[in-house]
């Protein structure tokens, strides 16, 4: 059989998460470890997170975009990081950030909906499956510890399978009263359907109050928020997180920037919040497909194939490298 390089980095990345997998329950988690995995919905840019400058043929073909990575941490003699990923290039220089450029699935076309059912189904081509990687992984786990929870306002196909999944969605809408609370929860106790949904919610409320209502806008709220919701004894312990905005089809350069700037920082905050449990946390962050060499007429990118993924955390065995 002949592997594709492709096949054998998302083989690593694969390997890499089986490793750090936890078993996340409500009750006390079996095992430290936490898995988070961040999707960059949209198409991120690989070739402005980690530029290739040292290629000589980079700078002609890239054109305005170009010196996008100026003033960026040089990752080795080939790669330089966006100098809006000030975080990344700290995690890198203290080997606990992995960059894989040249990152693809099997699919080959140009819709970002079936670009991301693909990366998240895990599937060779859209709509083949009806689960995700994440939620088979966690079929994996004993019984009690299968729980996971989606920072999102409902359970993306990553997570979907036959575990249940939890999700939390920040609300713009005023905090309930503890009388209300308590009002439904004895309304709901006799419920054998509603009340362990309702248990749950309460729990994942709880676990998420110090920052009820950031409705998400921020990166280090974000971070912060996730960082809450897994640090506790009693927290998540499997994760996704999604993030919006990837597609510059114009005015690359400043938009982008500030993509990458609120991601760098949901990470600082989530390694800054999860304190020593960060030396047992493994994020992954993938977008479903890169963006082109050539820069267009407004100023952007448009749909390509490859991109770049980031594997963050405090107990990676080959941080501080790019594989390409």
């Amino acid at each position: 059989m002949i592997l594709s390089r492709r096949s054998i980095i998302l083989s690593g990345i694969t390997v890499a998460a089986s490793a750090a997998l936890p078993r996340f329950a409500y009750a006390a988690a079996g095992t430290p470890k936490r898995l988070v995995f961040v999707i960059q919905r949209g198409a991120a840019d690989g070739l402005a997170a980690i530029a290739p400058t040292g290629d000589p043929a980079f700078a002609d073909a890239r054109r305005a975009l170009a010196d996008e990575s100026a003033g960026g941490a040089k990752l080795d003699a080939m790669f330089t990081l966006h100098p809006a990923l000030a975080t990344g290039a700290t995690l890198f220089g203290a080997k606990q950030a992995h960059f894989a450029h040249a990152v693809a699935t099997a699919y080959r076309d140009r819709s970002h909906f079936d670009g991301q059912n693909v990366l998240e189904g895990g599937g060779s081509r859209p709509y083949e499956r009806d689960d995700g990687w994440v939620g088979r992984l966690l079929t994996l786990l004993p019984a009690a510890e299968r729980e996971a929870l989606a920072i999102a306002p409902a359970v993306p196909l990553a997570l979907r399978g036959s575990v249940p999944v939890a999700t939390y969605a920040p609300s713009r809408l005023p905090q309930a009263d503890a009388d209300l609370i308590a009002r439904l929860t004895a309304l709901y106790a006799d419920d054998a359907l509603l009340r362990p949904l309702w248990d749950s919610a309460v729990k994942t409320q709880e676990l998420a109050s110090d920052i009820s209502g950031n409705n998400g806008r921020n990166g280090a709220e974000l971070g912060k928020l996730a960082a809450s919701l897994m640090l506790p004894e009693g927290g998540a312990r499997v994760m996704m997180v999604e993030t919006g905005g990837w597609d510059t089809h114009s005015g690359q350069r400043g938009r982008l920037a500030a993509q990458l700037r609120g991601l760098d920082q949901l990470v600082g905050a989530l390694q800054a919040g999860l304190g020593p449990a960060w030396g047992d946390t493994l994020v992954i962050v993938a977008t479903e497909f890169g963006r082109t060499v050539e820069v267009n007429g407004t100023g952007g990118t448009d749909h390509g194939t490859a991109s770049t993924a980031m594997l963050l955390g405090g107990g990676l065995a080959a941080g501080g490298k790019v594989s390409a």
